[in-house]
This record gives C-alpha cells, sequence and structure tokens, in this order.
C-alpha cells in the first residue's frame, strides 16, 4: 500500500484559511458533518430502548427491561471499543479524511434499516453497522480538525470549541425531534428523521470536502506492507475463528444467551485497558518519567469509569425511570392549565442543554481562578463526587411513595451529572494528551475512550441489577460507590500529584 504523505505546509496551502468565523472553511464542512452524526446518533439512542422493550401493540418488540437496557449498553460499549479500530484503519489504511466519509454512510444505512419495518434480527444487524461506521467517523473527524491549524495557531483551541458546540447542539435537538415523532407517529417515523439528519450529513461533507479540506486528513502516514497485510489477515481471520467457536461452543451446551454475550463484552472491556496500560509500562521506548505519568494515570482511569458508569445511564436506567417512575402529563403537573404530554425520550436532551449552558460558566471559571485552579486529581475527584450525588438525590422523591415523581427531580439528576462531567470530560481530554508518552500518544487517547466503554460494559451487568432490587436501593449503592471513589483519589492525591512530574 502506497504511503501517502503531504506535508504540512503542503496541506495548510491546500485549506482555505477563512470563511467561518474567523476559521478555516475546512471547520464549517466538519463542524456541519458532525452536527447531523450526532444528531443521527443521540436521536436513534434516545428512542431504541423504548422501541425494544414496549410491547408489539406500541410499534415495539416487548422485550424484558433488563435485556432491552443491557442491549443498549452493549451497543455502547462497542461504540466506544470500535473507534479504537477505526482510528487504526484510518492511519494504516484510509487517512482520516476517507474514513469519515466511509463511517457516514455506514451510519446512514443502519439508520434506514431500523426506519424499515423489521424484525429483531435486522434491528442488531443495524445496531452493527451503526457501529462499525461511528468507529470509523468518531475518531478520525476530531483528527481532521486539528490538521486545519498550525500547533501553535491561536485560533486551535476556539476550533475545538466550536467543534464541540456542533456536537451539543446536535444531541440537544435530536431527542426533541426523534422522542416527539416516536410517540406522535412511529418509532420508524423517528428512525428514519434520523436517516435523514445522516444524509444531510454526509451531502455536506461530499459536497465541500474536496474544496475546503483539500489535502486534510488524505495522509495514510504508516501503510500496510504486503507482509504486515498478510499478518493483519491471519490474525482478524484468527480472531474470526476463535469467536465464532466460542459460540459455537455456548451453542452446543444451550448457553448462546445474552446474558452470556454481555458478559463476554464485560470482560473485553476490562481486559482491553488492562493489556494497553501493561504494553506501556513495559515498553523500552518509554521513559522513566514517562512511565511513571502512566501509572498516574490509572486511578484517574478508574475514577473515569466510575463516572461514565452513572453518565451513560442516563440512556438506559434514567431513560427507563422516566418512562416508568416519572409524572410526563403536564395537565397533572399544571393542574389542567396545560394539555401535553411530554415524551420521556426528552430527557435525554437534558445534558447537552446544561452542557450548552455551563460550558462557557465553567471555561471561564478555570481561567477566573489563575493560580487557584484545582488540579486534575481534584477536579476528577470532585466530578465523580457529584455524579454520585446525582443519583442520591433519586432517594428523596422514591421515599415518599408517590407512584410517579416530579419531573424536576430528573432535571435536577441531570444537572448534577452534567456539573461532574464538566469536572471530569474536558479535563480529562487534556490530561490524556499531557500525560501520554510519546511514542503512545494515540494509544494513550484511545484508553480515554475505553473508560467509557468499560464503563458501558459494566453497565451491561448493573442494568440488570437495577431491575432486581428496591429502585432507592440501586440509587443509594451506586451514588456511594461513586462518591467513595472520589473520596479514595483525594486521600491518594498527592501520590497521584507527584507521579504525575509536573503535569497538573
Amino acid at each position: 500500500m502506497k504511503k501517502i504523505n503531504y506535508t504540512h505546509e503542503e496541506i495548510m496551502e491546500s485549506t482555505p484559511r477563512t470563511g467561518f468565523f474567523g476559521h478555516p472553511k475546512g471547520l464549517s464542512t466538519l463542524f456541519f458533518t458532525e452536527f447531523w452524526e450526532r444528531f443521527s446518533y443521540y436521536g436513534m439512542k434516545a428512542i431504541l430502548i423504548y422501541y425494544l422493550y414496549y410491547s408489539v401493540a406500541e410499534g415495539g418488540f416487548g422485550l424484558n427491561q433488563a435485556v432491552a437496557m443491557q442491549i443498549v449498553a452493549i451497543y455502547g460499549t462497542l461504540i466506544y471499543m470500535s473507534g479504537v479500530i477505526g482510528g487504526w484503519i484510518a492511519d494504516r489504511i484510509t487517512g482520516t479524511q476517507n474514513a469519515v466519509f466511509y463511517g457516514g454512510f455506514l451510519i446512514m444505512i443502519g439508520h434506514i434499516l431500523l426506519s424499515l419495518p423489521n424484525n429483531l434480527t435486522l434491528v442488531m444487524v443495524a445496531l452493527a453497522v451503526i457501529i462499525a461506521g461511528t468507529g470509523l467517523l468518531k475518531p478520525n473527524i476530531s483528527t481532521t480538525v486539528g490538521e486545519l491549524y498550525d500547533r501553535n495557531d491561536v485560533r486551535r483551541d476556539a476550533a475545538f470549541t466550536l467543534f464541540y458546540m456542533g456536537i451539543n447542539l446536535g444531541s440537544l435537538t435530536a431527542p426533541l425531534l426523534t422522542g416527539y415523532l416516536q410517540t406522535r407517529i412511529s418509532f420508524h417515523a423517528g428512525f428514519l428523521a434520523a436517516a435523514i439528519g445522516m444524509f444531510c450529513g454526509l451531502v455536506v461533507y461530499a459536497i465541500k470536502r474536496k474544496k475546503n479540506l483539500g489535502l486534510a486528513g488524505r495522509n495514510v502516514p504508516n501503510p500496510l506492507t504486503k507482509p504486515e497485510l498478510k499478518k493483519f489477515g491471519l490474525i482478524s481471520g484468527g480472531i474470526i475463528l476463535l469467536f465464532l467457536i466460542y459460540l459455537l461452543i455456548l451453542q452446543l451446551n444451550n448457553a448462546l444467551t445474552l446474558e452470556n454475550f454481555s458478559f463476554l463484552i464485560t470482560i473485553l472491556g476490562i481486559v482491553l485497558p488492562i493489556y494497553i496500560f501493561i504494553n506501556m509500562i513495559a515498553s523500552k521506548d518509554v521513559t522513566k518519567d514517562e512511565r511513571s505519568r502512566v501509572y498516574s494515570y490509572i486511578p484517574l482511569y478508574i475514577t473515569s469509569v466510575a463516572f461514565w458508569m452513572i453518565q451513560e445511564q442516563g440512556s438506559t436506567i434514567l431513560a427507563t425511570f422516566a418512562d416508568k417512575k416519572t409524572q410526563l402529563e403536564m395537565s397533572v403537573l399544571t393542574n389542567g392549565l396545560i394539555d401535553f404530554s411530554i415524551p420521556s425520550a426528552w430527557a435525554q436532551s437534558l445534558n447537552p442543554i446544561f452542557i450548552v449552558v455551563l460550558a462557557p460558566i465553567f471555561a471561564t471559571l478555570w481561567m477566573k481562578l489563575g493560580k487557584h485552579n484545582p488540579p486534575t486529581v481534584y477536579k476528577f475527584a470532585i466530578g465523580v463526587i457529584v455524579a454520585g450525588l446525582s443519583y442520591l438525590v433519586m432517594i428523596i422523591p422514591l421515599a415518599t411513595g408517590v407512584e410517579l415523581i416530579n419531573p424536576l427531580w430528573l432535571v435536577l439528576s441531570f444537572l448534577l451529572i452534567t456539573i461532574g462531567e464538566l469536572c471530569i470530560s474536558p479535563v480529562g481530554l487534556s490530561t490524556t494528551t499531557k500525560l501520554a508518552p510519546v511514542t503512545f500518544t494515540a494509544r494513550m487517547m484511545s484508553l480515554w475512550m475505553l473508560s467509557n466503554a468499560t464503563a458501558q460494559g459494566l453497565n451491561a451487568q448493573l442494568v440488570v441489577v437495577y431491575t432486581k432490587i428496591n429502585q432507592s436501593d440501586y440509587f443509594m449503592y451506586s451514588g456511594l460507590f461513586a462518591v467513595v471513589i472520589g473520596i479514595l483519589l483525594l486521600i491518594i492525591s498527592p501520590k497521584v500529584k507527584r507521579a504525575m512530574k509536573g503535569v497538573y
């Protein structure tokens, strides 16, 4: 495979340097592509769980709630795992620009399949196609944004801020539309809206990328050689064969169940990051200080997992809670003043709404604090403790014994988890790049993505627990677990800070 290695100067000369709020025009192309991709992703995910457990009469498949939540958790796990593979494909085969296009096309196909009258098998195929597409698009579109700027370009941070805004605008608006369509027309109408969203993103990207992106994302810096291609084929074939043998053994023992498959995914979500950590620590290419920083990242990784375990339950446990345990009839809430039924999927828009409102406040706060700005380890601890509180507050309305709680409690829970997210998510991205060994920068970023995958892999087991124990107990134990993780991080924070070797 031919190496494509355009120089940075060639890439800069090939792209219009202004045209989008003082930024390169290519940013607008990537902004709108990501907006529509996130629109399709969150629009579909907002109604997916209801599609699985609603009765056939209501347009769903009538699955057990625990099974439905497991499927959604496994889907989320594989989404984040696929990003590691997608980044590798871009580096070794396609380049990031082409990977984004192929990924977007697969995502659109997946949503189209969901929009058609189908059976459960076709739904699983559709989700697999979306997973593959998201793995190609999600990690590589952000990389392409970075290629539009010089390393020291003062516009660079602002560019990612604008890009992040596109993500949240897409995730904010999508559940509002798909949730409304699902309740007023059908699930398939909601899925079709998600498909149309991705189609719009693809059209924008296809029309504008040659002119606005130029050579950005065209590099294939480390292409597969013929011997490597052969080795890759053998390894991939071996892995697939082992997986098929595993499935056959389960089938022969009448054990080919969702529970066993979810357990496999959970184990994979735990083993994979452990392997990456060991690989980096043992590498001869890692210096003594870099190795120390990798060690310091381990407690941050565990804290991140604890945080994402709660945050990602917004689309499973809290989504179900919004549907089954929350008063959504405005006529009841307003004593007949307003006659409107709130779609339960609208709860999924609460997090991005709070992100859009609070992100500028937090960014300003960190700047204003200056030298008093808390170090990374403290921000992580605060973030996971606040996340724990978002579950602990749910005990209060449940203790009243009312059948349906006021939706403001759900709003409060999402507000707290968002505050925690703003302490961890953007800080984590920055810290990951700072602590990464020079030779393992990309692999360290894959670890950050895997913290979410590990969390959702564990959630695949926890959602079953949620259906079997008292809801108050579940919220209490989950919340306390997160709080304890945060307190433990605070206790060991002096050692973590020393191990970070000057990175704060």
